[in-house]
């Protein structure tokens, strides 16, 4: 029986970027709010992932990047199941901007208890405490 790589889960890596108390958060053109993030590439490690993709969408710069959290995180109406990666930086200098209009529609910088919605589920998934380990709370 030949598998079907469509169904492969994928690796994704997720940054919580932080300025102060303040989260960075984007909106994708399917509508759905969370950190900046995207696919691991070949070769590259977590930590490589998130300073990528936050500067990709986002046009900043991060340091001081560590690991969180893992999500397992199934999206049956995209038929996607995903392992993500959550990392956590912060932000150190420039101003946010829609580097990708082709990924991105909206960013900004939210407090923890006023975030948009609706939320992308591996987001949902990390703030909800669905995640490995279970995050201590000085983590968020």
């Amino acid at each position: 029986m030949t598998p079907d790589h469509s169904k492969v889960p994928r690796i994704g890596v997720g940054c919580v970027v932080t300025r102060g108390t303040q989260w960075l958060l984007v909106r994708g053109l399917r509508g759905y709010w969370a950190p900046p993030g995207g696919h691991l590439d070949f070769g590259e490690t977590p930590e490589q992932c998130a300073v990528r993709e936050t500067l990709e969408e986002t046009g900043l710069r991060v340091e001081n990047v560590r690991f969180i959290a893992m999500t397992n995180d199934l999206i049956p109406e995209m038929e996607r199941h995903y392992i993500t990666i959550w990392m956590r930086a912060d932000a150190t200098s420039g101003i946010a901007t829609i580097c990708d209009p082709t990924e991105i529609s909206e960013l900004g910088w939210f407090e923890r208890d006023a975030f948009p919605s609706p939320r992308h589920v591996f987001f949902d998934n990390l703030l909800n405490g669905r995640c490995y380990p279970a995050p201590p709370p000085e983590a968020f």
